[in-house]
C-alpha cells in the first residue's frame, strides 16, 4: 500500500542479486554517538539539564544556581550572570574579577551584540590568576535584552565565542519559557478573580434572602443554612492554590445546591453521581461550580414548574469526565458561540462558561475546552474533561481529600 513504511531491526543490507554484504568487524553505524564524542555530548546534555531548573523562575538571583553547571559546560575558570541592573552570580576561583562584571555587562546591553574583552579590560596582576580575557553574550527574551552571560578564560578562541553564543541562546529560550509560564499564571489568576466577582453578588443576595425567610419559622434550618453559606463563601474566596480535588469541588457544589434548594424548594430537583476513582483527581479551582450555577441561573431560574439538574463525574482511563445537564430553557447555539468567542458572558446566559472554557484551554490545551450542547427549549449539557495526571497540578494545602 502506498505510503506504508516498514522497518526491521537487525536486517542485513543487500546488494545486487540479494546477497547479504557482511558487516566489517569493528565498524560502527554512521551517525551514532560513541567514544569520546558521545561522552562529551552526554555530559553537555547532563549539565544543561542541571542548569535548566534554576532558570525556570526567570533571570533572578535564584538563577545564579545555574552558573556552576554553565561554567562546567563551557570549561572556563570563571562565569558570571547579570540582568539589566546588576550582577546576579559569579562562579569560579578568581572572584576578584567579579568587579569587572557590571561594566562588561553594561557594554553588551548598550550595544545588544556579543563582546570579546581583551587583556586591557580583563587582565589583572594577581599571581596565579588564569583569567586574561572574556566573552560576553546578551540574553534576549521576547526581543528585549534581559541580561548577559559572561565567560572568563585565559584566552578567547573562536570556538569559545561560538560556544558562549550557543549557551546564551539556549538560556534565552529557557527564560522565554519562564516568562510564558508567568504570563499564563497571571492570566489564570485574573480570570479567577473575574469569575469570583461575577458569581458572588447574584448568588449571595439570593442565598441571604432565602436564609432570612427561615429565621422566624425555622431558626435551626436558618442556622444550618448560614453555616453552609459561610463554608461555601470561604471556599470560593480562598487565596491560595490553582487546583483543588474534585471531592472538594463537589463538596462546595453540594453546599451551593443546598442553599438554592432552600430558595426554590421542591421545584429544584438535583442528581449527583460521582465515581470514587475520580474524587482525588486534581481539578482547576472553581471549574465545575460555575457550570452548575449557570444551569440554575439560566436554565431553571425564571421558568415555571420544576426543573432537574444532573451532575455526573465518571472515570475515563487517563481522564475524568464531568457532565452538567439541565432541562431548562436552553439557548441559541449561535448566541453561545458568540459568547465563547468573545470571552464575555452575555445577559441571556453563559455566566462562567467562557471563563471556565478559557482557563481549561490555558491549562491543558485547546482539546480540553468545554463541549456544550444546547438549543432553545431543549436544556443545556456541558461536558468537561480533566487529565488525571498533569505536571504542576498541585492541590492547595488544606484542600479536603477523600
Amino acid at each position: 500500500m502506498a505510503g506504508m513504511w516498514s522497518g526491521r531491526a537487525g536486517s542485513a543490507a543487500t546488494g545486487t542479486g540479494g546477497a547479504a554484504r557482511p558487516r566489517r568487524r569493528g565498524t560502527r553505524a554512521r551517525g551514532t554517538l560513541d567514544g569520546r564524542s558521545g561522552e562529551a555530548a552526554f555530559e553537555a546534555l547532563h549539565l544543561t539539564s542541571l542548569a535548566a531548573p534554576a532558570l525556570r523562575g526567570g533571570l533572578t538571583a535564584a538563577s545564579g544556581a545555574a552558573a556552576r553547571h554553565l561554567r562546567a559546560l563551557l570549561g572556563v575558570p570563571g562565569l558570571a550572570l547579570a540582568d539589566t541592573e546588576r550582577p546576579l552570580a559569579w562562579d569560579g576561583p578568581c572572584g576578584h574579577h567579579a568587579d569587572q562584571v557590571p561594566a562588561l555587562a553594561e557594554a553588551v546591553l548598550a550595544g545588544g551584540r556579543p563582546l570579546v574583552a581583551k587583556d586591557d579590560q580583563v587582565g589583572c596582576a594577581v599571581a596565579g590568576c588564569a583569567i586574561r580575557q572574556a566573552v560576553v553574550a546578551p540574553l534576549v527574551v521576547e526581543d528585549r535584552l534581559a541580561g548577559a552571560l559572561l565567560a572568563f578564560a585565559p584566552d578567547v578562541s573562536a570556538g569559545l565565542v561560538r560556544a558562549v553564543g550557543e549557551v546564551a541562546r539556549w538560556m534565552s529560550g529557557q527564560l522565554e519559557l519562564a516568562e510564558l509560564h508567568r504570563s499564563r499564571t497571571r492570566v489564570v489568576e485574573a480570570e479567577l478573580r473575574a469569575l469570583r466577582a461575577q458569581i458572588s453578588p447574584h448568588f449571595s443576595g439570593n442565598a441571604l434572602t432565602a436564609i432570612a425567610s427561615f429565621v422566624r419559622t425555622d431558626p435551626e434550618r436558618a442556622r444550618a443554612l448560614l453555616l453552609e453559606f459561610a463554608d461555601f463563601t470561604r471556599y470560593s474566596f480562598r487565596r491560595h492554590g490553582e487546583f483543588t480535588t474534585l471531592a472538594e469541588e463537589l463538596r462546595s457544589i453540594g453546599q451551593y445546591l443546598t442553599l438554592e434548594q432552600a430558595r426554590f424548594g421542591d421545584r429544584l430537583q438535583v442528581s449527583v453521581r460521582a465515581a470514587p476513582e475520580v474524587l482525588p483527581v486534581a481539578v482547576p479551582f472553581l471549574c465545575v461550580q460555575p457550570l452548575v450555577e449557570n444551569a440554575v441561573r439560566h436554565g431553571f431560574e425564571g421558568r415555571p414548574g420544576p426543573g432537574r439538574i444532573t451532575l455526573v463525574a465518571e472515570d475515563a482511563g487517563a481522564e475524568a469526565h464531568l457532565t452538567v445537564e439541565d432541562d431548562g430553557v436552553g439557548m441559541d447555539p449561535a448566541e453561545l458561540a458568540r459568547i465563547l468567542d468573545a470571552g464575555t458572558d452575555g445577559p441571556a446566559g453563559g455566566i462562567g462558561l467562557s471563563n471556565v472554557d478559557t482557563r481549561m484551554r490555558h491549562l491543558y490545551g485547546d482539546a480540553y475546552g468545554l463541549i456544550i450542547e444546547t438549543a432553545p427549549g431543549a436544556g443545556t449539557k456541558v461536558r468537561l474533561r480533566v487529565p488525571k495526571y498533569r505536571p504542576g497540578a498541585v492541590v492547595a494545602p488544606g484542600a479536603a481529600r477523600p
